[in-house]
């Protein structure tokens, strides 16, 4: 059965009801080909819906005041009329708005594209049917506006490119390949984005009338790689993961597999229990005998050279070489080197992370965060007084101390060095802090360690 040929001009015949041919019928070539067709009369409608929408935008611009089209009809804005009359959702409005303001119109001083030159291909292929308003507006968020480091001739260039590749893409894979390309125009402020990212994460908890309380949250890539990982340990059986040869593991994937509750109440329950135990439960109890890990891929000459960015594992943001060796100190972080010619190259000596025997001893020696801070031993990361990986740092306790979150970021990513003078440690401010660079004592915070000296 073919898909009715009148179907396609019946839809555009608003005057008449309309209802839409069976599909069960249908043979795959055709029912593919039907789909293929809709998607460009979709494409082509929203194209000319979006000019209509900011035709509409631009008769209520703010200076006509309540004369303005939207301010007439009693809508607040031009997108809540958009809104209103497509029955639209609220964020196609908007972006129906600004793609249509990319594209041209009959009068030139209202073209917009004389405002975004470096994304004319992206109006063009809006108008010619072949680029959604989503993948549209993806690419005009993502790619910015020129600034001193990216020119707007880079810039169209890789609209060129992303106009190209855009039909062979999913929108989440456009958005990926949309950052990796304004990350290649703009290598030097890869740090920078990473901690405007950072600066977005947050958790609500948002207590119900009902007693329930909803968990909001927003995790920054790293934050996210951590998580997604300890998920993916608790609940993988339950998602087709894999099935396990070990006995034991073996058994609590069957338990789990038999556990009445749903995926995501698992999810919720172990997590909640890893707050409960602080991240240190042992035995397999939790997250079975696969702990959480994160991995971060990075070449061996960014490390070494101290730049370009590194990749988490799962996650489309780069991060900065500051974040890579960060977590190189980190335990549950696995960096993964790569040579000029692509291999995998040292993956690590024996022994790269402190031990828990040794964070025992870290924790006895420092009794906390070094770092002048409060951050009893629990709350702190293991830290390479010498960067382990650049310049050899050993995994003894005498070349490691402990620091907090808060204070490894500012090691790593703010140009804060740690010392060792004999037994003592020391932190080094960089030079916008100090031009002499003086050496601040971070004494340890144990006491038994403090008793001890003042007996010797």
């Amino acid at each position: 059965m073919n898909f009715p040929a009148d179907t396609y001009s019946a839809i555009a015949d608003v005057s008449a009801a309309f209802t839409p041919p069976p599909a069960t019928a249908l043979d795959d070539s055709t029912l593919i080909e039907a789909q293929r067709t809709l998607g460009e009369i979709r494409r082509r409608v929203d194209a000319a819906a979006a000019l209509i929408a900011a035709e509409i935008a631009h008769r209520s611009r703010r200076e006509l005041g309540y004369d303005g089209l939207a301010q007439r009809l009693g809508a607040r804005t031009p997108q809540l009329l958009v809104q209103h009359v497509t029955g639209a959702s609220a964020r196609d409005a908007r972006t129906m708005v600004r793609v249509g303001a990319l594209m041209t119109t009959d009068d030139p001083d209202r073209l917009a594209i004389d405002a975004t030159p470096w994304l004319k291909a992206v109006a063009v292929a809006v108008a010619a049917g072949t680029l959604s308003l989503e993948a549209a507006d993806l690419i005009r968020t993502g790619l910015g506006t020129p600034d001193d480091e990216v020119t707007a001739d880079a810039l169209a260039a890789a609209a060129e490119t992303l106009v190209r590749e855009a039909a062979s893409l999913t929108v989440e894979r456009l958005a990926a390949r949309v950052r990796d390309l304004r990350l290649e125009l703009d290598l030097s402020r890869v740090l920078e984005r990473e901690n405007e990212l950072r600066e977005r994460r947050y958790l609500h908890l948002i207590p119900q009338a009902d007693g329930m309380t909803r968990l909001s949250a927003l995790l920054d890539p790293e934050s996210a790689a951590l998580v997604g990982s300890a998920y993916d340990a608790a609940t993988s059986p339950r998602r087709g993961g894999p099935r396990f040869v070990d006995p034991e593991s073996v058994d609590r994937a069957e338990r789990l597999l038999a556990d009445e509750r749903t995926t995501e109440q698992i999810a919720l329950d172990s997590f909640v229990e890893l707050i409960r135990i602080g991240g240190l439960a042992d035995g397999g109890a939790i997250l079975g005998k696969r702990a959480p890990a994160v991995q971060l891929l990075v070449t061996d000459h960014d490390l070494r050279a101290r730049e370009g960015v590194g990749r988490i594992e799962g996650q489309s943001e780069a991060v900065s070489i500051e974040t890579v060796e960060r977590n190189i100190c980190a335990a549950g972080v696995i960096p993964i080197l790569f040579d000029g010619k692509g291999q995998v190259v040292n993956l690590g000596r024996e022994q790269r992370l402190f031990s828990r025997l040794q964070h025992i001893g870290l924790a006895a020696r420092d009794g906390g965060c070094i770092a002048n801070c409060d951050r009893p031993p629990s709350w702190t990361e293991a830290h390479h007084i010498d960067e382990w990986q650049r310049d050899g740092g050993a995994t003894d306790i005498a070349d490691g101390v402990l620091l907090c979150r808060h204070h490894h970021l500012l090691v790593h990513n703010n140009g804060w060095r740690v010392i060792r003078k004999g037994a003592e440690y020391f932190l080094v401010p960089p030079a916008s802090i100090d031009p002499e660079k003086r050496p601040i004592p971070a004494p340890s915070r144990s006491h038994t360690r403090q008793r001890l000296l003042a007996q010797a």
